[in-house]
């Protein structure tokens, strides 16, 4: 998947060290209040080309087309929210690309992807209630808030705001 200056690709066991620098980055890392460590990582990139497989998706990797340079990962991934399976469309950038668009821009590729690729009448992103940086994302891409549950990861209570947009096709019907 491309767009104006991203290149939306799989991971590979190639992304491991640039997926390492932004995973065990602490300011990164912010809103997860947990640095992966190189075990974890490999299961997370393990994770995701098991999603390319099974679902035909997952999250990919965000290469600025003007250098090659990975610089964070972006896509659609299922996840839990109250007894449904959702699809989520997630997004994490390396600190040092933050504030460049590149967030929205890889997470409105997606979100077309998903409406007219996986014809998906609903998308979301489910984002803890501190994480403004991610949440104006979310709105840039036109979603709204939709709920709020609690999160538990690696011991802590996590807050979490669920955001989605529906696709032209189904706010029609």
């Amino acid at each position: 998947m491309e767009t104006h200056r991203l290149l939306l690709r799989e991971m590979d066991q190639e992304d491991f060290r640039p997926l390492a620098a932004m995973l065990q980055d602490a300011k990164v890392m912010t809103a997860y209040e947990h640095t992966f460590s190189h075990s974890e990582v490999g299961i997370w990139l393990g994770a995701q080309m098991m999603r390319y497989v099974r679902d035909g998706f997952g999250l990919w990797a965000v290469v600025l087309k003007k250098t090659g340079e990975m610089v964070g990962q972006c896509g659609i991934t299922w996840q839990q929210w109250e007894e449904r399976t959702v699809p989520e469309i997630g997004y994490l950038l390396r600190y040092n690309h933050c504030h460049n668009g590149y967030a929205t821009e890889a997470a409105m590729a997606c979100r077309e992807y998903a409406f007219d690729e996986l014809d998906f009448g609903e998308v979301f992103s489910i984002i803890r209630e501190n994480n403004y940086a991610s949440q104006k994302v979310a709105r840039r891409m036109g979603m709204e808030e939709r709920g709020e549950f609690v999160k538990h990861y690696y011991g802590i209570d996590m807050p979490h705001i669920v955001f989605s947009v529906r696709s032209a096709t189904m706010v029609k019907q």
